[in-house]
């Protein structure tokens, strides 16, 4: 089935048709069993840590840290734990130094100066703590100058409480303060998708942002976990690939003001490159998707997770547009945020995409030789000799010409970079017309195609006399032996 979208006025409806074009048939995919997650949809990580032993004092090392990233419940506890020991500890400290003192039984004599004025049992100390604790100076209890111990003491109240205030207070505001909750209105697609983009087998996801505000500098990674086992035998459960999302061209720098789809081009270098819609039923590997940027507001860097399955890939499926043009402004449907629908995809990896564009095209020799790169004639016409056996010429008449058996060095010799011809100016006419096979021509511009023609030779050896033409039709022996002493001195200088 493909689902095709229409535009009435402001509404959006799907209508699904029968997908007859789509060019191959999906077989029913079977309910594979739900397996542990590394990343769930939401970000956390999966992960414990366990026997970790000796190791448990690294965390007191770092106690802010670690009361940062404890649960809200943890830190409300601790919280108020800290504050309710400390006020106990303090007041009764205050409640001490007036039991020793006496102030306790002398509370009401009105000539006595305690140490604390009005503290006469375990509450009112309490209360003169809180009181003098919280700046709040109701002046009814107060400390005297009769009492330097009671100095001492206060003195040493505000500097612990100082110290109290700024590391508790300071873990609270952290922690209230932390940009998780921004990534809460960051948004992944429910399913990533493949397929044809550009001509290109592509892996899609798309990413949204719900806020106005802007995520500055946003940059966008993915990675691929999958199992497998080394050549040398190791096994790896949790191997880390890259997935390229255009590192090289900047596209994973992101301008996240709308809804954008993320592209992963499937190529030779990319770990999908044996991926197909069948294979995709067996393999089982997980897809993390990691989103950063700075927070606009608060200039705090902000990080958003998520992960894909092998089950949440549709294979041929494409993205619904949700971002359309109305009066003075974009409107963005993010109704259609998550879906998709299905397009006409090959069901083949693109190594077996290439490997049948490969058997599917002919082997020609003429393309050998017309490449990019500069190739020698005498490279064309070892190729042509290989491919094209009716051109050959008799086995006397190519010892003439030197198409068989002439080394290869002499004939780099008598060539350039730009063409390679054979030299044979220093032979009678005759032998140079024979020599000149007719219908062999090479283009003189470097790298182009290297022809030869497919006539027979009979007009070359028509114009010789006829004692030539008996040696040139294989009479026998050596035609080195009829020639006259000086053509056989030249020809067997040209062949030492």
């Amino acid at each position: 089935m493909s689902a095709l979208r229409k535009k009435f006025g402001d509404d959006y409806q799907v209508v699904t048709t029968s997908s007859s074009g789509s060019g191959f048939n999906q077989p029913p995919a079977e309910k594979k069993k739900k397996r542990q997650r590394f990343v769930d949809k939401n970000g956390r990580c999966n992960v414990q840590h366990g026997n970790l032993g000796g190791e448990t004092s690294r965390y007191l090392s770092d106690l802010f840290t670690t009361l940062v990233d404890l649960k809200w419940r943890w830190n409300l506890f601790i919280f108020i734990l800290t504050y309710t020991v400390a006020w106990l500890f303090m007041a009764s400290m205050w409640w001490f130094i007036a039991y020793i003192r006496g102030d306790l039984n002398k509370a009401h004599n009105d000539k006595y100066t305690p140490c604390v004025a009005n503290v006469y049992n375990f509450p009112s100390a309490f209360l003169f703590f809180i009181e003098t604790e919280a700046t709040i100076g109701y002046g009814y209890r107060y400390i005297t100058d009769k009492c330097p111990e009671g100095i001492i003491l206060f003195l040493f109240q505000s500097i612990l409480g100082s110290i109290v205030d700024a590391f508790l207070i300071g873990c609270m505001f952290i922690k209230m303060s932390q940009p998780k909750k921004r990534a809460e209105t960051l948004m992944f697609s429910e399913h990533a998708a493949i397929s044809m983009r550009d001509g290109k087998l592509t892996l899609m996801f798309r990413v949204g942002n719900l806020r106005n505000s802007h995520m500055v500098s946003a940059q966008i990674r993915c990675k691929l976990l999958k199992s497998r086992q080394t050549p040398e035998g190791e096994f790896l459960p949790l191997d880390q690939l890259e997935l390229d999302v255009g590192f090289s061209t900047g596209a994973d720098q992101l301008f996240l003001v709308s809804p954008l789809t993320i592209c992963h081009v499937i190529d030779t270098k990319s770990p999908f490159y044996d991926l197909s819609q069948r294979s995709m039923q067996t393999e089982q590997f997980e897809i993390v998707v990691i989103l950063e940027g700075i927070v606009e507001t608060t200039g705090m860097t902000c990080q958003a997770r998520t992960s894909y399955t092998e089950d949440e890939v549709l294979w041929g499926h494409r993205f619904f547009p949700v971002i359309s043009l109305e009066e003075g402004f974009f409107k963005v449907d993010y109704s259609q945020f998550h879906a998709t629908f299905e397009v006409p995809t090959p069901p083949y990896s693109v190594k077996e995409q290439e490997e049948a564009l490969l058997l599917s095209s002919p082997l020609m020799a003429p393309s050998l030789c017309n490449s990019g790169e500069k190739n020698s004639s005498l490279d064309c016409l070892e190729t042509l000799e290989d491919n094209d056996s009716t051109t050959k010429l008799p086995t006397k008449l190519q010892k003439i010409t030197g198409r068989d058996g002439l080394p290869k060095k002499l004939l780099r010799m008598s060539s350039t970079t730009s063409e390679m011809t054979y030299s044979f100016g220093d032979l009678p006419m005759k032998l140079q017309r024979i020599s000149s096979v007719p219908g062999v021509s090479e283009d003189k511009q470097a790298g182009k195609t290297c022809k030869i023609s497919t006539e027979p030779i009979s007009k070359s050896v028509a114009d010789l006399p006829p004692k030539l033409q008996r040696l040139a039709g294989g009479g026998g022996g050596r035609m080195d032996g009829h020639l006259p002493p000086k053509l056989r001195k030249m020809n067997s200088d040209r062949f030492t």
